[in-house]
């Protein structure tokens, strides 16, 4: 199946293409010049199966990309299914903190991506900005947060994570920092609704 038709794909394909995904995620994130032939082998795949889903280095760094970017947004509303919104919420902070680092790691490759096909300069920010909103109005109505909370007002709360070195203990130092950003905003909430 080529990657543009949006007809099932049989379950080993998918299963190649998700295995591919996932290594190159870990591959790009340490070098963005990683070879699409060690990505294959190490996703146990041929050359021509990579190349079957993922024409060239750009579309399969774009997809890495987007498929990040899906995983992260569609668990907002999972999350909300089965906690309540300021669990959701911090709980998705968490997600949100695993999806900058993975993404200060490929951060080279899509920015080589982005240039050498012309796309968007922040592929995916959109789909984020939904998923918070999501969140955010949620924990307004729940009254579990801060009334006069913004999007924006967020995202700027929580951008340290991208600060964070991700060759140290980057878990415990975002756990930290998203737990004061969490306080932060539970102050001045008109409690449970």
């Amino acid at each position: 199946m080529e990657p543009g038709n949006d007809g099932p794909q049989r379950s080993d394909a998918q299963r190649n293409r998700e295995r591919i995904l996932n290594v190159a995620l870990v591959e790009l994130s340490l070098s963005a010049d990683a070879p699409l032939s060690a990505i294959a082998k190490k996703a146990g795949v041929g050359q021509g199966t990579l190349y079957r889903n993922f024409p060239n280095r750009e579309a399969l760094v774009l997809e890495v990309h987007r498929h990040e970017v899906e995983q992260l947004t569609d668990s907002a509303t999972e999350l909300l299914k089965t906690m309540e919104p300021d669990q959701a919420l911090r709980a998705w902070m968490d997600r949100l903190s695993r999806f900058a680092m993975a993404k200060a790691g490929l951060a080279d490759a899509l920015r080589q991506a982005v240039n050498a096909t012309g796309g968007p300069e922040r592929p995916g920010f959109s789909l984020v900005v939904d998923a918070i909103d999501l969140l955010l109005n949620a924990n307004h109505e729940a009254g579990t947060i801060r009334p006069d909370l913004s999007c924006d007002d967020f995202l700027l709360a929580v951008a340290g994570i991208w600060q964070i070195d991700t060759r140290g203990d980057w878990p415990a130092q975002a756990t930290r920092l998203l737990d004061l950003v969490m306080d932060g905003l539970r102050a001045g909430a008109p409690g449970r609704r």
